[in-house]
């Protein structure tokens, strides 16, 4: 599978005061890694240090590799200083192997009780009939994942006091996915 930490180098992404998307999907991504690693899983990382890499990059990365899931994490963010909770954006094709993907992160995050879970999204943000450009050049199941808020002081929180619970349950969500593709 292949792990990509939103954002890098000199693309922050989302930010609050001093804090940054990038840094933040990087270590939970890393995390996310070493789990997996550690259960005997082979896992491609579109970037391990704060680097820039293009969008292209990494559909290429992931693609090269034949990964047989793509997980994008990243952090959102609103002017609503309310907003909170996890989501995940897929094709807006639905394809079955996204969605499934999808919903055991969802799945495995609301058996945690941490957070809100806002649901499974199509296309892109600013309309259904576009796409995320990772969902639209990956050529196997992919999901891009938000993982709270970080213009939500109380998600900032979950975030930091929960990060290892956290990176368990995304690496939960993609065995399950795994084994439910290959018959298990």
């Amino acid at each position: 599978m292949c792990i990509d930490p939103g954002h890098g180098g000199s693309s922050v992404g989302a930010s609050l005061g001093n804090r940054y998307e990038k840094d933040d999907t990087l270590k939970l991504s890393l995390l996310v890694r070493d789990i997996l690693e550690e259960k005997g899983y082979t896992v491609v990382m579109t970037r391990d240090d704060d680097s820039d890499v293009s969008l292209s990059e990494r559909c290429k990365i992931a693609n090269k590799a034949r990964a047989s899931l793509f997980i994008s994490i990243h952090r959102n963010a609103s002017t609503a200083k309310d907003a909170t909770g996890v989501e995940m954006w897929v094709h807006s094709s639905s394809p079955t192997d996204d969605i499934l993907l999808a919903q055991n992160i969802l799945d495995c995050f609301d058996s945690l009780d941490l957070t809100v879970n806002r649901g499974i999204h199509t296309g892109y943000r600013e309309g259904e009939d576009m796409n995320y450009y990772i969902n639209r050049n990956t050529k196997m199941p992919s999901v891009l994942a938000e993982i709270g808020f970080i213009s939500n002081e109380a998600d900032n929180k979950k975030y930091d006091e929960n990060i290892e619970q956290y990176a368990k349950t995304i690496a939960d969500g993609i065995q399950m996915t795994l084994k439910e593709m290959n018959g298990e």
